[in-house]
């Protein structure tokens, strides 16, 4: 027995709508996921970061309204000048830095023992930056928040708060 199909008859369409469903639901999933991982609510490997923990932080809340630190007081750390050499298409090219650390005054002592770790890996990192990124204006922030966040993980978690750049001159 075989059937003949009617040439006219279009197979049923099959409905779009658990296609629909299940991307609406990945979006809902994939944004809820997100935000309870950015307001803390879900934790991954212990407690939740802060912002204090990568050395930022509300500026205002750490300073009281009549301009006192609400925490203990600050200390810097100067860094000694370096000279790098970077080559270039020109030949060579120096690029002279200077700095200071902004750590709590409990941790000053540790970080002292650790600036020639500290010079070690700024040595490295700005050795390793192409030429062209450090002429460029806008790279200073970039290069600022890339140097800070290393300088954190050699000195330990929470003790130095900032990079303070005092001198950047490219020869």
């Amino acid at each position: 027995m075989t059937t003949t199909a009617d040439p006219d008859e279009a197979p049923p369409k099959k409905s779009k709508l658990p296609l629909l469903l299940g991307l609406v639901l990945a979006i809902l999933g994939g944004a809820g996921g997100y935000f309870a991982v950015a307001m803390g609510l879900l934790t991954f490997g212990g407690a939740a970061a802060t912002d204090d923990d990568y050395g930022g932080g509300d500026a205002a809340s750490d300073y009281a309204a009549d301009g006192s630190d609400t925490q203990a007081s600050l200390a810097f750390v100067a860094l000694d000048p370096l000279l790098i050499s970077i080559p270039s298409d020109t030949g060579r090219s120096f690029l002279r830095f200077a700095a200071q650390l902004e750590v709590r005054p409990e941790y000053m002592a540790e970080v002292e023992n650790l600036k020639p770790r500290i010079v070690d890996v700024l040595n490295g990192y700005l050795r390793a930056v192409d030429i062209a990124e450090l002429e460029d204006p806008t790279a200073l922030v970039r290069l600022r928040a890339q140097m800070l966040r290393r300088l954190q993980i050699v000195a330990g978690e929470g003790r130095i708060r900032d990079l303070l750049i005092m001198e950047f001159v490219l020869n």
